[in-house]
């Protein structure tokens, strides 16, 4: 029986789908299974699962028409059979030494889960820049300004965990992480930051304006579930939260524009709550009101700043 689940949803992941999952069989700890869920791909993804599946028993495969990733990790984790469930998109990659540094963590400290420090990437071993992790367990708060859990492919729970307080809402595509770890912590589930980098997170050049809309959308419900613990976000928080859509806009090759109009109303819902820390807010203010008179990679370098 594998002491760890790693639950992976995959579509059209042809591109990224090796890396992702030879980063998992590279792990130091032998002791885990990999599900991978194809959720309805089109470019061959499915048989590159298949493939894997017959060389390492370890390897499940599951398909379903395209549900999107909350029904895939939903359904992951009903035919999980590990303790702890982990999770890895097929674009992301872990650190060899990840389920190691989980285990002695989940022994140490009666915890429900954990989130550690990561790396955004185009190419592997060149950090654009780390996130930040604070020394405290995971609050409401912090998840309502600049989530620092940055990724699903950053989480590990406990089973009955996850089994106690349900899965990610079916209907969210976007900020699913988000509604789902704030009804987590707001019924009192401890989830402890590691400090040490364990996860390479790829940054996308998918269209961020496109999903602005379906993106505050899905906020809003993940809003409406902290308010039901009894948060709602400052205005400072708000800012920190346009302030990561703008860092992210930044990373796009056309998202200069939206990067100023995010920034612009950052700044004017909180001054201080976008601008401090001012290596993080003061770079993406530079950066993006500046942006038509800098060239491009002077600008992403500047937004990158930790």
């Amino acid at each position: 029986m594998p002491k760890y689940s790693v639950i992976m949803p995959c579509h059209n992941a042809m591109d990224t789908l090796d890396a992702a999952i030879s980063s998992i069989v590279a792990q130091t700890r032998w002791d885990w299974e990999l599900i991978c869920i194809d959720d309805g791909s089109q470019d061959g993804t499915l048989q590159r699962l298949q493939s894997w599946a017959t060389t390492d028993r370890r390897i499940r495969v599951i398909h379903q028409e395209n549900s999107g990733p909350s029904v895939a990790r939903n359904k992951g984790a009903a035919a999980a059979q590990g303790s702890i469930l982990c999770f890895c998109d097929a674009d992301d990659l872990w650190v060899e030494t990840k389920l190691s540094v989980l285990d002695q963590v989940f022994a140490a400290y009666e915890i429900d889960g954990t989130y550690a420090q990561i790396a955004f990437f185009k190419t592997f071993g060149k950090a654009q820049t780390l996130s930040t992790v604070g020394p405290a367990p995971l609050s409401i708060p912090e998840l309502l300004g600049e989530n620092p859990v940055c990724t699903m492919s950053n989480v590990a729970v406990r089973r009955t965990v996850f089994e106690t307080h349900g899965g990610f809402s079916e209907d969210l595509v976007h900020n699913e992480d988000l509604e789902w770890l704030i009804r987590l912590v707001g019924n009192g589930c401890a989830i402890h930051p590691i400090d040490r980098l364990l996860v390479w997170y790829r940054t996308s050049a998918g269209g961020l304006s496109a999903d602005l809309q379906r993106m505050a959308h899905s906020r809003d419900i993940a809003l409406k579930t902290a308010l039901h613990f009894g948060f709602e976000p400052s205005a400072a928080q708000e800012a920190i939260y346009l302030r990561y859509l703008a860092r992210r806009a930044l990373r796009l090759k056309h998202g200069r524009k939206i990067a100023r109009g995010l920034t612009l109303q950052g700044l004017k819902t909180s001054p201080r709550g976008f601008l401090f820390p001012l290596r993080r807010g003061a770079a993406t203010a530079i950066a993006a009101l500046v942006a038509p008179l800098l060239p491009a990679p002077i600008q992403r370098k500047i937004s990158f700043g930790k």
